[in-house]
């Protein structure tokens, strides 16, 4: 029976990062992948490497302190992937936060970015605001612009994949993962590649399956504790009118609820939603109250787009979000990931519940690490922080 330090399951980007992390840490490792690489929310993200802006209102400031370090890495490391952009919030009469507190929100965001050059924030005079592809200057008070980072996420999550068989890690593509079995020694692993069923054995599995994380972990004997989270789906629309400025951080007139209008690909993509979901994963779609609710907040910043219409969406695609299960909106919960494991130390399973696309490669070197008493010594093969991405061909 072949056996690997590590079995993955789950291709998307958090199940690419931990591959590579432990090929690149000199690990046998292996990623059981059901369809293709980033088929899940992985390549139906917001696109953006950023911060976190608004999770410092909740006091989440580790999290954004960590957002941005990982940031800046990976404008360095991927350059080809990853780019800075400018980003627009406008104020209006009626907008929930004013400019002082916007403006002391980037003094902390750039505090907690180490005041790099990427952080510079400031307002956009009233003589450039004809320059913002339109933008509704009715009741208009302020335009701040800031800096963030927008990435192509499915390509993104294949270049990490690509470094890691460069470091000798191994895919199966598509491979079903059917069941495991947990031994004194690790873990056996049941998986089907076309008519064959196949197995094989690992010190530790890694569930990286998003939103499938829990319907794996069922399938794993003697059974382990699940945490308990809820479904969030995340809808997103393209439009065919472009906007080509920078990326629009705009507030819903109807809920005060963030929303990103942003250039993609020669059009503009609108996202996102936070919407409960009770069904299965595979059957995600955008909904036509979600696609309407986008229109709506489009049309309130950009009056050009009040005739297009749900028939001129070109492309329309849904993702869930893990989110710890809690009373509260989605909006207001934590975008902290979660590590589950089967046992403390020298964890067989570790499981990964949520997480953001920004945090990717902190989120695997932080399973490295929970991992690595249960993993023989290695010799490591290189640094991820120092591993240079690039398209994969």
């Amino acid at each position: 029976m072949k056996e690997y330090d590590v079995i993955v399951v789950g291709g998307g980007i958090h199940g690419a990062g931990v591959l590579q992390a432990a090929a690149a840490a000199g690990h046998s490792a292996l990623l059981l992948e059901k369809g293709s690489l980033a088929s899940g929310t992985s390549s139906r993200s917001s696109k953006l490497i950023h911060g976190g802006l608004r999770y410092l209102e909740s006091g989440q400031f580790a999290l954004v302190r960590e957002s941005l370090r990982e940031r800046a890495i990976l404008l360095r490391i991927a350059p080809e992937l990853v780019e800075l952009k400018p980003f627009f919030i406008p104020v209006y009469r009626d907008t929930h936060r004013r400019p002082w507190q916007l403006k002391c929100g980037l003094a902390m965001y750039a505090m907690l970015g180490g005041f790099d050059s990427s952080t510079r924030f400031g307002s956009v005079p009233r003589r450039e605001w004809g320059r913002l592809d339109g933008l509704e200057t009715r009741g208009l008070d302020a335009v701040i612009r800031y800096h963030d980072a927008q990435t192509d996420d499915a390509e993104l999550t294949r270049a990490v994949v690509q470094s890691a068989l460069s470091l000798g890690a191994q895919l199966a593509m598509p491979a079903d993962f059917i069941a495991a079995r947990l031994d004194p020694g690790g873990v056996g692993v049941e998986y089907r590649q076309g008519e064959s069923t196949l197995e094989c054995h690992a010190r530790v599995l890694v569930n990286a399956a998003g939103p499938w994380a829990t319907a794996v972990a069922r399938r794993i004997q003697p059974a382990i504790s699940v945490p308990d989270i809820d479904l969030v789906q995340g809808t997103h629309i393209v439009v065919p009118l472009p906007v080509s400025a920078g990326i629009y951080y705009v507030e819903s007139p109807k809920d005060g609820r963030a929303v990103f209008i942003m250039p993609w690909k020669g059009a503009t993509l609108i996202g996102t939603t936070e919407t409960p979901y009770r069904g299965e994963p595979d059957q995600v779609h955008p909904l036509p109250e979600e696609e309407d609710y986008l229109l709506g907040v489009a049309r309130r910043y950009f009056p050009a787009l009040n005739e297009v219409t749900r028939a001129q969406i070109v492309q329309r695609f849904a993702g869930l979000r893990v989110l710890p299960t809690a009373s509260q909106a989605a909006f207001d919960r934590s975008r902290e990931t979660i590590f589950s494991v089967d046992r403390d130390p020298n964890p067989r399973v570790l499981g990964i519940y949520g997480g953001k696309l920004t945090g990717w490669r902190a989120a695997a070197a932080h399973v490295l690490s929970r991992i690595s008493a249960s993993l023989p010594a290695a010799t490591r093969r290189a640094a991820t922080d120092d591993l240079i991405l690039r398209r994969a061909k």
